[in-house]
């Protein structure tokens, strides 16, 4: 399936690794113009010239902490005027921290505020112009299954991302006359550094990972490969009239049936 993707302009936020590294690297097999982003410009140039070495696409790479507002402002700027436009916007970041209510006080709420919620709001309001400038659009949140089904010790996670959820619902309202659609993206357990951080600090990790996954109905961690086709596909033509939806990648995991 040819997802048209090929000289897209798309930007990918803490893509040096993890999910974001992953779907850098799935956009721009297909053809985009990634610019990627995250606070470790070192590691960032790393990731782009292994993305480059397997796609053979050129990766633009600049430094941006999502959390503060000059830099954020100054990185669309950048990236817009690379390419003259900007169709594709993946909002990621990491997570806030795990542990119980009683444990945060009001600077670790204000932190995950800044991290998870007004991060994705800001880089949506900035690219906005562009998008409308083209006439269409793609902007694509990656959130939490927590928003889905509780995740004990998330308390800050998962009231950032229901409030994503949220905006992204009023944003696909919004932004549909502009053809730009809004949708979220909800990880289970991908295998990523945040989620081995997770496992006890004296358990064997692979017996961990085996013992995580007994509750999943496919009997496996996932791969960021298999979440980043599904990003890869919302942001392309074929994906046009799906808008305002959050779509769990998690092996069956979450049995809710809404």
């Amino acid at each position: 399936m040819d997802l048209k993707l090929t000289n897209k302009v798309a930007i990918v936020l803490a893509a040096s690794k993890g999910l974001g590294k992953a779907i850098a690297t799935a956009l721009s097999a297909e053809g985009a113009k990634v610019i990627i982003g995250s606070r470790d410009a070192v590691e960032l140039n790393k990731t782009a010239d292994e993305i480059e070495k397997l796609t053979g696409n050129k990766i633009i790479a600049i430094p941006v902490d999502v959390s503060n507002g000059g830099q954020v402002k100054s990185f669309i700027e950048k990236a817009a005027d690379i390419f003259g436009r900007i169709d594709i916007l993946l909002n990621n970041g990491g997570g806030p921290p795990f542990n119980k209510f009683e444990n945060f006080d009001d600077e670790a709420w204000q932190k995950a505020f800044e991290l998870t919620l007004l991060s994705f709001a800001r880089t949506s309001r900035l690219v906005l112009p562009h998008m409308q400038k083209t006439g269409s659009g793609r902007i694509i949140n990656i959130i939490s299954g927590s928003v889905k089904s509780v995740l004990g010790n998330s308390v800050l996670s998962t009231s950032m991302r229901m409030g994503v959820v949220g905006m992204a619902k009023l944003m696909a309202d919004e932004f549909g006359p502009y053809n730009i659609t809004v949708n979220n993206v909800a990880p289970g357990m991908i295998l990523t550094d945040r989620l081995k951080h997770t496992l006890p600090k004296d358990a064997d990790p692979e017996l961990a990972l085996r013992e995580r996954a007994k509750n999943i109905p496919l009997g496996r961690i996932g791969k960021p490969e298999e979440l980043a086709a599904l990003v890869t596909f919302l942001a392309s033509e074929q994906a046009a009239y799906i808008s305002g939806t959050t779509i769990q990648v998690d092996g069956g995991a979450n049995r809710g049936i809404f």
